[in-house]
């Protein structure tokens, strides 16, 4: 067993997904879902992430459902999550904030920016 910490990255952009592996498979134990059925399929399957970092718009079900039914649920309601999305209107954010998020980040996205607020939650 990893005594990394376990991110979940939901993302149905497989280049993003490559992308993202690369960026925190050093530093982090990396589990992978393509849609938000996936990704609480992964919670209820396997060990739990201290983060998950999900896009919203996704086929099958979407990010925002996914995170609502996560926050529904005593065993996962405490897990942070980052939406990574291209949905940018203000009203889009305040929905993503309102439904469970800590963070919400559009795309196109700053590395940096991404990095800062995973370690800033994982610290």
């Amino acid at each position: 067993m990893s005594d990394k910490r376990r991110i979940l990255i939901v993302e149905d952009d497989m280049d993003l997904q490559v992308l993202l592996q690369n960026l925190l498979r050093k530093e982090y134990d990396l589990a992978l879902a393509e849609n938000g059925l996936e990704g609480l399929k992964a919670l209820e399957h396997g060990p739990k992430p201290d983060l998950i970092i999900a896009d919203i718009m996704m086929p099958m079900l979407d990010g925002l459902t996914m995170v609502d039914a996560i926050k529904k649920h005593r065993e996962t309601d405490d897990i942070p999550v980052i939406f990574l999305t291209a949905k940018s209107t203000p009203k889009d954010v305040i929905e993503g904030i309102n439904v469970g998020a800590k963070f919400y980040i559009t795309k196109p996205f700053k590395i940096d920016e991404l990095l800062s607020k995973i370690k800033r939650i994982l610290r």
